[in-house]
């Protein structure tokens, strides 16, 4: 079932890229230099789908960055809170497996009662 949900995705996803691709296959030149526009030091001609393409995908992985740096108090308390549960499901078992044994208990050990007058 999730092969054929991936497939459902997967393919018409391709078939936009293919599309879009043929569309915008004409070249374009993506200048480095601000100073000369017209002779640009630094210029690169690429087909213009392989700019938009590339642009988005920085974008998402820009934004992918920028998220899970904003995430990271959430992250580092989530770890916090994983080894406080941790710890405290430790000394639960240790307290059941120490209530559970009879030689641990010994009610002469126990103080006596004290009377109070009342």
């Amino acid at each position: 079932m999730r092969k054929f949900f991936t497939g459902l995705v997967l393919v018409p996803l391709g078939l936009v890229f293919i599309v879009f691709a043929v569309a915008n296959r004409h070249l374009v030149t993506v200048s480095f230099d601000p100073f000369n526009s017209r002779d640009p030091s630094v210029a690169v001609t690429l087909p213009l789908f392989v700019v938009i393409i590339a642009m988005a995908i920085a974008g998402v992985v820009a934004g992918g960055s920028a998220t899970w740096f904003r995430q990271r108090h959430w992250r580092r308390a989530a770890r916090q809170y994983k080894a406080d549960a941790r710890q405290a499901r430790a000394q639960l078992a240790e307290l059941r497996t120490g209530a559970m044994t009879p030689s641990r208990y010994n009610p002469q050990r126990l103080p006596a009662p004290s009377r109070s007058v009342g």
